[in-house]
């Protein structure tokens, strides 16, 4: 068992990482009495109650029955009683079939989940949506669409068949609904332990962060990752940096001596704890504040994404780097909310098909092939937003031509490079792709 609280206290008090703290090994670590958590994607964190094992989330459908496993190496016997979701993400929910077929295997009852109401509102979102979220979660993480047309998927009982993508399901059939939903907050008694239970919003509007007043233990989901706060994801629907900020302050009140998160180390040390939460708190409400000091000043979406920052020495913090979302996403998710979808330019409200614009400008430019030149240029000079632009103008206004598609897909593939967060570098690699698949000669486009 790895040692992950000297780790993290490790971490923190030196101000930078040196070894990763994002770990899925599906690996089990005791950290407390009765307290284990196995690191995946996301984890597992189960607390023995002693009337049984109550796990908060479950991991995902890849991953679930791994975590499964190592927590059967940890209690073999003890039934599970609960499932907590703290909120609705299929890398969350995605393994809760591994522990129903757990309990089904042992004749014990299937365990009570727990949820916010609005999980079960998102997993209808995800059934209307099933092929759109396999979509864009493969182009995340630098896929393509072409890549899901055969694939192995989960046939009605479960088993891994090869499949079409059109009868792939982003949740397979043996994720388990909620059984107890919450409103605003519940206390429930397990064991003889009593557990409160918190609705806020941050990434999602159906989180819930759970809280053991006797042990002084916290469970806070997604709140905590160990990355700048995923506030901004340019694929996925609206997220809540205020509230995020607030829902931290409120952790920050109850006094945890332990903070469990659904991704990342765990954390000891009351000071230490509120340190880190009020750290990430005023980042967003820094971020946020400002972009709306612009917004109120009449600035266009523009103006306001390339001049707001986020300090250096902020996202310097080994619980701050824009690892896997970034301030500039978030400022747009910001101005979606409280902007609407239009960024201010006129002809940007209804705009000519991209390819429409690419073919005038490429007429006016000289040709496709000018136009990838000047990429090229820009590249040279430094300037990967202006040779992005160029590129794709190229590519849109020849979609067949594989010398540009060439050129396209070596510079998205050094723009990827050139990033951190992995949201930017899986779109960047899913472009590179695109390209170099018309290169190929293998694209479906």
């Amino acid at each position: 068992m790895a040692d992950l609280l000297a780790l993290s206290s490790r971490i923190i008090d030196a101000g930078h990482a040196d070894e990763p703290v994002n770990r899925a090994t599906n690996e089990l670590s005791e950290i407390a009495e009765n307290l284990a958590l196995v690191e995946s994607f996301s984890h597992a964190a189960v607390w023995d109650s002693g009337s049984g094992l109550v796990s908060f989330d479950t991991s995902g459908v890849h991953t679930g029955a791994e975590v499964v496993s190592s927590i059967r190496t940890w209690r073999p016997a003890a039934p599970f009683s609960h499932l907590v979701y703290t909120h609705g993400h299929a890398d969350h929910v995605g393994g809760s079939g591994f522990f129903a077929a757990d309990a089904a295997g042992r004749n014990d009852p299937t365990p009570d989940v727990i949820g916010h109401t609005n999980v079960a509102v998102r997993l209808d979102r995800y059934d209307l949506t099933s092929m759109w979220n396999l979509y864009i979660n493969a182009r995340q993480f630098g896929g393509l669409r072409s890549e899901l047309n055969l694939r192995v998927g989960d046939d009605e009982d479960g088993v891994s068949v090869p499949v079409k993508s059109s009868a792939r399901r982003f949740l397979p059939t043996s994720v388990l609904r909620p059984s107890t939903e919450i409103g605003d907050s519940a206390t429930l008694t397990i064991g003889d332990q009593r557990l409160d239970l918190f609705h806020d919003k941050g990434e999602t509007d159906d989180h819930l962060w759970a809280w053991l007043p006797e042990k002084k233990w916290l469970f806070s989901g997604d709140f905590i990752i160990w990355n700048f706060p995923n506030a901004g994801n340019p694929q996925k629907v609206q997220r809540y940096p205020r509230e995020w900020a607030v829902a931290l302050r409120k952790m920050i009140a109850v006094g945890p001596e332990l903070l469990i998160p659904a991704h990342g180390l765990p954390i000891e040390g009351r000071d230490r704890i509120a340190r880190v939460l009020d750290e990430i708190a005023t980042a967003l409400e820094d971020l946020e504040n400002a972009v709306l000091a612009m917004m109120n000043a009449g600035e266009t979406l523009d103006a306001i994404v390339h001049t707001v920052r986020v300090p250096d020495d902020t996202l310097a913090k080994p619980y701050l780097r824009p690892y896997y979302d970034e301030p500039e996403f978030v400022i747009r998710n910001i101005w979606r909310r409280y902007g609407g979808w239009w960024d201010g330019a006129p002809s940007r409200l209804k705009p000519s098909p991209d390819a429409q614009l690419a073919t005038a400008l490429a007429e006016l430019a000289g040709g496709a092939h000018r136009l990838i030149e000047r990429a090229e240029e820009a590249q040279n000079a430094g300037d990967m937003r202006l040779a992005s632009h160029l590129a794709d103008l190229a590519a849109w206004a020849a979609p067949d031509d594989p010398a540009i598609h060439e050129v396209r897909s070596r510079l998205y593939i050094a723009r990827r490079r050139s990033e951190t967060s992995l949201m930017a570098k899986g779109i960047f690699l899913s472009a590179a792709k695109e390209s170099q698949a018309v290169v190929d000669g293998t694209s479906n486009n």
